[in-house]
């Protein structure tokens, strides 16, 4: 397995080698071996989450304020996305800066996000199958967000009216967004 670092300190692009044959394939999609070696302290994760959207769908940019933030694992089983993570760590220097990479069931790729991050995705297929593990449990009263179009971030999403839900539709905007990420 490749893990290779983003431009934003704590991401990892992680790069799965495959086993195919005319069987079907098959892949690590963690080793904490692996991990310890290239990348140090292994995350430990208490809790595994999975979505299935159609084409079109955005969910996010989500967060939990500590002390329920989560560090996630994501990745797609089926179809594709766009996924996006934002820097809210206050003292990070690329702080309100996002990265944004294509996961899908084909390329087998993931992204781990440290505690610190909103994350978000747009669906690029129906039925995509969207797969995550946190470092953290879910907390509703924690639960926080940003706008998903917010100018500020400058996300280009190629999309201009993505499905959103009701909750989706109302965070507020970065500007506004007063971090309590010390990370």
């Amino acid at each position: 397995m490749e893990i290779l670092k983003t431009k934003i300190e704590g991401v990892f692009l992680l790069k799965p080698k495959v086993f195919s044959d005319d069987r079907g394939y098959f892949f690590e999609s963690f080793n904490a071996n692996v991990w310890k070696e290239k990348v140090g302290e292994v995350p430990t994760f208490v809790q595994d989450n999975e979505s299935m959207s159609n084409k079109g769908v955005l969910r996010g940019l989500h967060f939990q304020h500590p002390p329920f933030a989560q560090g996630k694992l994501v990745r797609v089983i089926q179809g594709s996305v766009m996924d996006v993570v934002v820097d809210l760590r206050r003292n990070s220097p690329t702080y309100g800066e996002h990265l944004s990479v294509i996961l899908s069931g084909e390329n087998k790729h993931q992204l781990y996000l440290p505690a610190g991050f909103a994350h978000g995705f747009l669906t690029l297929e129906d039925k995509t199958i969207f797969s995550y593990k946190c470092t953290n449990f879910y907390n509703q009263k924690s639960e926080g967000g940003l706008m998903w179009n917010d100018p500020a971030l400058k996300i280009n999403w190629g999309i201009n009216n993505p499905i959103l839900s009701e909750k989706d539709k109302k965070y507020e905007s970065f500007i506004s967004f007063a971090s309590n990420f010390d990370y």
